[in-house]
């Protein structure tokens, strides 16, 4: 982990010299909530959020909730995408019908789930080509998550679509690939370079060797970990600034209990939520103030 963290920390040097301004924005997630849109979206607001992050509602009214409380309080939108169906002709139908149900929010980005582990490269490849002509069409920027069970659950894996699919761009949550290789990933530096090349959005939660999510990024224990993860994220910052990048979107996404560690019989969280998620969106807009 050491010999990955000072090869990023030398990256960021050598762009900083010539970096250039760029905006970050950052977006609140939905996911745990509990209130009212009204309710969540002005203790979004009050901790000083940019937007939130959210999967689009179902339901019509509470659709119309949401994108009222959004505009009440002068927030963006962020929305999550992605696909069900127990065949791969019903999963990509059911892919597209959601991209297009979300580009009519007309939200800032969307992040899509994409694909599934199992599915082969070339059919992942063709949800991946769907969602771009989409973007193409609607001018709405269109980012593939890494994610456990899609396309992008393996550093290895992805790495491969990133070579063959020059237009592919990421929404980085690299908290799954530290789970998923049970590593802090110092033995696939090529790849995650290439990964952080092709980011556009950022998932910033903690994860380490033996899970997706840290229980409490304040706590010493963890200090190195976060470390790593401060420093893929300065890389992404640099080079935004290196290619004259204007924006970059950040979403803090630490989940609630049951992602969240929780206590035996009682089922109650080591720690908070919220409390967790502000605490990231504090530390990075100190760490990349303008």
């Amino acid at each position: 982990m050491k010999q990955l963290l000072v090869f990023i920390l030398c990256m960021n040097s050598f762009l900083s010299l010539t970096a250039q301004h760029v905006h970050i924005k950052y977006y609140c997630t939905n996911w745990g909530n509990t209130d009212s849109w009204d309710k969540f979206c002005l203790r979004v607001k009050n901790a000083g959020y940019d937007g939130v992050e959210a999967w689009l509602p179902s339901n019509p009214s509470e659709r119309k909730e949401m994108v009222d409380a959004l505009h009440k309080y002068g927030l963006g939108l962020g929305l999550l995408s992605g696909g069900s169906g127990g065949t791969f002709e019903e999963y990509k139908k059911s892919f597209k019908h959601n991209l297009d149900e979300a580009i009519q929010a007309k939200p800032d980005y969307i992040n899509c789930h994409t694909g599934k582990d199992y599915y082969s490269f070339d059919q992942n490849k063709a949800l991946i080509e769907l969602a771009y002509a989409t973007k193409t069409q609607s001018q709405i920027p269109i980012y593939h998550e890494t994610h456990r069970g899609r396309f992008s659950f393996a550093a290895h894996v992805t790495k491969e679509y990133l070579e063959k699919i020059p237009k592919l761009r990421l929404a980085l949550d690299i908290s799954h690939w530290c789970n998923v290789h049970e590593s802090m990933l110092s033995d696939q530096t090529e790849t995650v370079t290439a990964a952080l090349s092709r980011t556009e959005h950022i998932h910033a939660r903690v994860g380490h060797p033996e899970g997706p999510q840290v229980n409490d990024p304040t706590a010493p224990e963890w200090k190195q970990i976060v470390a790593q993860h401060l420093a893929w994220w300065d890389t992404v910052v640099a080079m935004h600034k290196e290619n004259g990048a204007k924006l970059l979107t950040i979403t803090t996404e630490f989940g609630p209990a049951g992602y969240l560690p929780t206590l035996p019989f009682t089922q109650q969280p080591v720690a908070d939520q919220w409390s967790i998620n502000v605490y990231m969106l504090n530390l990075l807009k100190d760490r990349y103030k303008e």
